[in-house]
């Protein structure tokens, strides 16, 4: 899988903006659950480049509970900056359709998700072109790696570590980065192609020189990781030959606990700079501490950071991350230049939903399940497998080390028919984080669901979220529901009207 992703009581005085008036398209809500690209707005379509069996597992349950990202919902700003005032259609327009229809600017009042004529087909441009490389991105590991087998590549790769020392863990040495590297020179391309796209479509501005190198230092990090846990496999499989599946995944849990712990402190700043919040925006981080307050979280504002995202990208996003004495907020700066302090105020409420919600707990718990069922799936397979080919392909068998090739390939073709369960029970949880979040700065903030919809149209509009994904997509590879329905939702949720109490929040004490 790959690189690796969601305020303000009183808003500062707004500079009016009145934008000339143009045909804004209505996106239709989709039916069932669907996604965007990030966690707010959004939904991660580029895999991980295949590293080794056991890192591919562990990076794919941590990229579904780790930072719980917000959305990926990314120059200082002296002041937050008020996102300019879009006219709502006046008459609705064929859902899915450009709207011909002129219309008038009115006080802004954000229930559909709308896109002007040029930002609809690049959304539905930018979406689809994803969609297609996401699947072939996979189509193309599994033939890869059947192609590594079959024409005994994997083979002559072990022979040559063999060859250079006589101690078996020394020739893993060798062995794991030679597999690991050219499994992800192959898919070097994919990574090429989808970062073209996301500069074609003004979502990324990092330069090339500074792409490559966050692609070396993932390298370096996914070699690293590779070996220590193909190296455990391994020792695992000597010393258990029928149970290592589970051995090892008692083994590989705390590993993967740790890797979510220190990431705030070790690697995440290898690819960004962080500094305290509060002192550039002392403002956004009060308010910020309000909705720690009622949320209940621990998290003083030393623990508040900005990220400087806006080097590389043009996404919005701010998210907690981390637990226990990791736990902190992060608040992109892209995400201060575009959006209100109230909104911001809204994604952060969001992302505390998942850890007052035991979000991240019940997914770990979630994952561990699938990463069992996997690792058993993945024995059966290497056994029949090697029962039926291992001397075509030259693998002596499960001990050998291009058994690893052949465990890689079970695993890409599991996690693939593994992606539409994980993806229903994330988007389960992310809905229920909306709501957390729409409780929280109720009473916090004034018309706290116009500032939620609006908050969504704006991640939208910069991130190009598809006004209507296929069915087929949202199932699939969508881990958050649709934007257009988020938004929707986020008018039509409103139960202290009706006289009925919050699901989760139920003080409004701030």
């Amino acid at each position: 899988m790959s690189r690796r992703a969601r305020t303000r009581l009183a808003v500062q005085r707004r500079e009016p903006h009145t934008p000339a008036p143009e045909p804004m398209i209505p996106c239709p809500t989709p039916e069932p659950p669907r996604e965007e690209r990030y966690p707010l707005a959004k939904l991660d379509f580029l895999p991980k480049r295949l590293t080794a069996l056991l890192l591919l597992s562990l990076l794919f349950s941590f990229a579904q509970l780790a930072p719980c990202r917000a959305a990926k919902l990314s120059p200082q700003a002296t002041e937050i900056q008020v996102y300019p005032q879009r006219p709502t259609p006046s008459q609705p327009a064929v859902p899915g359709s450009p709207s011909k229809q002129h219309t008038t600017p009115e006080p802004p009042k954000t229930e559909q998700y709308t896109l002007s004529q040029e930002r609809y087909e690049k959304a539905v441009a930018y979406s689809r072109a994803e969609y297609i490389l996401y699947f072939v991105s996979y189509v193309l590991g599994v033939v890869v790696l059947y192609l590594l087998l079959r024409l005994g590549i994997a083979a002559k790769l072990r022979d040559f570590a063999e060859g250079t020392s006589g101690n078996r863990w020394l020739q893993g040495l060798v062995f794991v980065p030679l597999l690991v590297g050219a499994l992800d020179l192959c898919d070097l391309p994919i990574h090429l192609y989808g970062h073209s796209l996301s500069l074609r479509y003004e979502q990324s501005i990092q330069g090339w020189a500074s792409w490559f190198l966050d692609w070396s230092k993932e390298e370096l990090l996914g070699i690293g990781f590779a070996l220590l846990l193909v190296f455990l496999l391994f020792a695992v499989m000597r010393w258990s030959p029928r149970r290592w599946w589970f051995f090892f995944w008692l083994a590989a849990l705390p590993i993967l606990l740790f890797v979510v712990f220190v990431s705030p402190w070790f690697i995440d700043p290898l690819f960004n700079t962080f500094q305290p919040l509060g002192a550039k925006y002392p403002e956004l981080t009060a308010e910020i501490e309000k909705g720690v307050h009622r949320t209940g979280l621990d998290i003083p504002p030393e623990r508040m950071f900005l990220m400087e995202a806006s080097k590389k990208t043009n996404d919005l996003n701010a998210y907690v991350t981390g637990f226990g004495a990791s736990k902190r907020v992060v608040v992109w700066d892209t995400t201060i230049q575009k959006l209100t302090t109230e909104e911001t105020l809204f994604i952060f409420g969001h992302e505390a939903g998942h850890y007052v919600l035991n979000h991240v707990r019940n997914g770990f718990l979630f994952f561990a399940a699938m990463l069992l069922v996997a690792f058993y799936v993945g024995y059966r397979g290497l056994h029949w497998a090697l029962a039926r080919w291992a001397q075509d392909w030259k693998i002596y068998g499960p001990h050998d080390w291009a058994s690893l090739a052949v465990m890689l390939l079970l695993l890409q073709v599991i996690a693939f028919l593994a992606m539409p369960i994980a993806n229903g029970f994330r988007r389960a949880q992310e809905h229920a984080a909306d709501i957390y979040g729409l409780e929280v700065i109720h009473g916090i903030v004034p018309n706290a669901a116009e500032v939620a919809a609006h908050a969504f149209q704006v991640l939208g509009e910069v991130g190009l979220a598809d006004p209507n994904p296929p069915p087929i997509i949202t199932f699939w590879l969508y881990s958050h529901p649709p934007l257009a329905e988020r938004l929707v939702f986020a008018h039509s949720y409103d139960p202290w009207s009706k006289g009925e109490p919050p699901k989760y929040v139920k003080s409004h004490e701030p």
